[in-house]
């Protein structure tokens, strides 16, 4: 296990971590730093634990927010699959329907070249 120092409202903690994970844990309390910074410029410093607390609901908010936004976007991707199949679907059909309008003129060319081969239709 490893060791890192982060700093938060001015003031430094060393905690344990896995190794390996000291720059993203250091990344993690420097996002918390920020908003008990800015928390501590808009009210004061009412003390470290209703400034660690309310940053952490700050937290906890932009994390419910971005678990909507990721719903939202699992929704989204879901119903533009769903239209895509059916697209695909159209595209199958048309094709089959094109295929079906080629062959039929094909053998409608067919009796047309055969007419004309026995001299019939002139």
């Amino acid at each position: 296990m490893s060791k890192v120092t982060i700093s938060l409202n001015g003031r430094a903690f060393t905690i344990g971590c896995e190794e390996g994970q000291q720059a993203y844990l250091r990344d993690l309390a420097g996002h918390l730093d920020g908003h008990v910074r800015d928390l501590s410029d808009k009210v004061g410093q009412i003390g470290d634990l209703r400034l660690l607390l309310m940053a952490s609901l700050i937290v906890a908010d932009e994390m419910r927010e971005a678990q909507g936004r990721i719903e939202a976007l699992e929704e989204e991707r879901s119903d533009l699959k769903g239209r895509l199949s059916q697209a695909e679907a159209r595209v199958r059909t048309e094709r089959a329907r094109a295929a079906e309008a080629i062959e039929a003129a094909a053998a409608r060319l067919e009796s047309l070249c055969e007419i004309g081969a026995d001299g019939e239709g002139t």
